[in-house]
């Protein structure tokens, strides 16, 4: 959308945040158009330096920022903090309950400076009895019953990704955007907050509202008793897997004529959805045998052809090369600034969406630590003797 003017252009973000959930909302903003101006320390946001699951993090949440490294325990680096808040349009913060009010930058403090600030809090929990409480991804993954609905029985299992701090991120970006429309007609800002343990229980709704429809609690999706006769992941030749989900009557009809199952199709017991799956065991054994004597790619064509949701079972590695990512936007190339591909550009995920046919792509690579501290600080309007002074001083870092 490089010829297009990005929608959030012109709306400034301060970001206070570290981790994913912060991250990911600024993130969006950015890609989006907003100014993002990650606010980190002296030495830089430790989540940079992450390895094992968390290595990933910083490469992919921070695209399309500027940084800033600023001492903020600091008189001058606070006189600095404050003069980027007055001049925002947003606030994004995801640190611990009260981090931001021993600093002297929460929601009453920069309130009192800048009446149309939208102040994003990111927590772990919204107003209540756990509001004080830290929390992770993980830890309201398994508290809010997903690590339960994932996991097999006994054996709760986080999600394979942090769904949650993303998906709160999202909501956050929700909220943040919400607010912006309501000053348009107010014209002042307000407090908004999303959280982990929410989003969390937001996610396992659809299990609650089942056992409200059944009276019984669900049982983890490892186990679940399947709503469909052909739900599953199936074996192909080669050693290769398919997922398979035939979940209408006229989709059963569809994938009856395109594998040549003339007796399933002309069985009136199997005309309904219920009937096929009271009948399941039937049913696979002969859907079994059929896809383990298929080779993958054959399979896949002839469920495209048919119109019937599958999917190969792919790992994350594989989305490098697939196609339709590829084709139109849907990967963009970020540096790495360490690591193994230090240097070298990888294609990582866009954000998911696309307006006037257009996707959102890299226009600021990763920035380095305080890389654009004396830019900011010049936009923020400090003269270059004061920016002189504050370098050596140690109160900001440039890159």
């Amino acid at each position: 959308m490089e010829h297009l003017t990005r929608p959030l252009q012109g709306l400034t973000v301060v970001e206070f945040s570290h981790m994913v959930m912060g991250p990911a909302t600024g993130v969006i903003l950015a890609d989006l158009g907003a100014r993002v101006i990650k606010v980190e320390p002296l030495g830089g946001d430790k989540t940079r330096n992450l390895n094992g699951s968390g290595a990933g993090y910083f490469p992919m949440y921070n695209r399309n920022k500027q940084s800033i490294c600023v001492d903020l325990k600091s008189d001058a680096g606070r006189d600095i903090a404050y003069r980027l808040i007055q001049q925002a349009d947003i606030l994004i913060e995801n640190f611990r309950p009260g981090a931001m009010e021993r600093l002297g930058f929460g929601w009453e403090a920069c309130q009192q400076r800048n009446s149309g600030l939208i102040y994003c809090s990111l927590k772990g929990f919204l107003s209540g009895p756990y509001e004080n409480r830290t929390a992770l991804d993980e830890v309201t993954q398994m508290m809010g019953g997903l690590a339960y609905m994932t996991g097999l029985p006994g054996r709760p299992m986080r999600a394979g990704s942090s769904v949650i701090d993303i998906a709160g991120g999202m909501f956050g970006v929700i909220a943040i955007l919400a607010a912006l429309e309501q000053r348009h007609h107010t014209g002042r800002g307000q407090k908004v907050a999303s959280s982990l343990f929410e989003t969390t229980a937001y996610m396992v709704g659809q299990h609650m509202a089942q056992q409200g429809v059944l009276g019984e609690p669900p049982p983890p999706m490892s186990v679940r008793r399947s709503a469909w006769s052909i739900y599953d992941i199936f074996e192909c030749a080669n050693d290769h897997q398919i997922f398979v989900g035939v979940v209408s009557d006229s989709l059963w009809q569809a994938f009856c004529k395109e594998f040549e199952l003339e007796d399933f199709a002309a069985d009136p017991g199997l005309d309904t959805n219920n009937q096929r799956v009271e009948q399941r065991d039937q049913i696979m054994a002969v859907i079994i045998p059929m896809f383990s004597s298929m080779p993958l790619d054959q399979a896949v064509a002839r469920l495209e052809r048919a119109g019937i949701p599958f999917a190969p079972i792919n790992k994350p590695a594989d989305l490098f090369e697939d196609e339709h990512l590829n084709s139109d936007g849907g990967l963009v190339p970020v540096t790495m600034p360490r690591g193994a591909a230090a240097g070298q550009k990888v294609k990582l995920p866009a954000i998911p969406l696309e307006m006037e046919q257009h996707r959102f792509g890299v226009y600021r690579d990763l920035p380095a630590p305080g890389q654009d501290t004396l830019e900011v600080l010049r936009t923020a309007g400090f003269k270059p003797e004061d920016i002189e002074k504050l370098v050596a001083d140690g109160t900001v870092a440039q890159d």
